[in-house]
């Protein structure tokens, strides 16, 4: 990372409350570098410059921190990033805070065979990389309602997205949507949905992300009972026929 480029994920990580030490630049350095090679095999990001990815994706990822850290104790807790793609926001997360047990869910090959390459080169530890569906860990035992928070970035509308990750969300823990700025919409016509599944809105925080005029919205949804046990439906069902 060159060195203007590792000032702006310094600064950038300060502007967000977050005191970033050499390690984790060293680890933000490698991950920066093998999007780049990989990049060129596979599409993992529209992305060229790497000051885009660190402010587009690395600071955004980040921004989520502050969120979850303000409506749960996040030492040790169990994370998964439904829809991964190249490991936003989950991995940036996992860099930052790195007691958290990592899943990183992702229905495309060729991107999970990328997010492990990641894992092995940073040598993280307690992280997990799921190939498939939400739909069929939803209704797995192994991952159903196992998990303390699950988060998911520009996947789907929230209807949809609700219906992804409530079901695999314990009782009591937190789902959290990125959204940009048509969440107020999404919100509206999502409700009934994110009812019937289990859970309940409970904050709008609002994170303006540094060196761009652009704001995130992130949705925090608790889980306050069991998601009805035919949910998630078949694979498609959700998008073909939301909530």
């Amino acid at each position: 990372m060159l060195k203007d480029d590792e000032n702006i994920l310094i600064d950038g990580a300060q502007r967000l409350g977050i005191n970033l030490h050499k390690e984790q630049i060293k680890k933000f350095s490698r991950y920066l570098e093998l999007l780049a090679q990989w990049n060129q095999k596979i599409n993992l990001t529209s992305l060229k410059k790497p000051r885009e990815i660190i402010i587009k994706h690395f600071l955004d990822s980040i921004s989520c921190i502050k969120i979850i850290n303000k409506y749960i104790d996040t030492e040790g807790i169990s994370v998964i990033d439904v829809g991964a793609g190249a490991g936003f926001p989950g991995m940036p997360i996992k860099i930052i805070c790195p007691s958290i047990r990592l899943s990183l869910l992702e229905a495309r090959n060729k991107k999970t065979i990328f997010l492990e390459k990641v894992t092995e080169e940073i040598n993280f530890q307690k992280v997990k990389i799921l190939n498939g569906r939400a739909e069929t860990f939803g209704i797995s035992v192994d991952y159903r309602e196992k998990y303390d928070v699950v988060i998911s970035r520009a996947v789907a509308h929230l209807n949809v997205l609700s219906e992804y990750c409530l079901p695999l969300v314990r009782v009591g823990g937190l789902f959290v949507a990125q959204k940009g700025r048509l969440y107020k919409e999404e919100t509206e016509k999502s409700f009934k949905a994110i009812k019937f599944l289990g859970g309940e809105l409970i904050g709008v925080e609002n994170v303006r992300i540094p060196f761009i005029n652009q704001e995130r919205h992130l949705l925090v949804i608790k889980k306050i009972k069991d998601t009805p046990s035919k949910f998630p439906r078949k694979e498609g069902l959700p998008q073909k026929r939301p909530l």
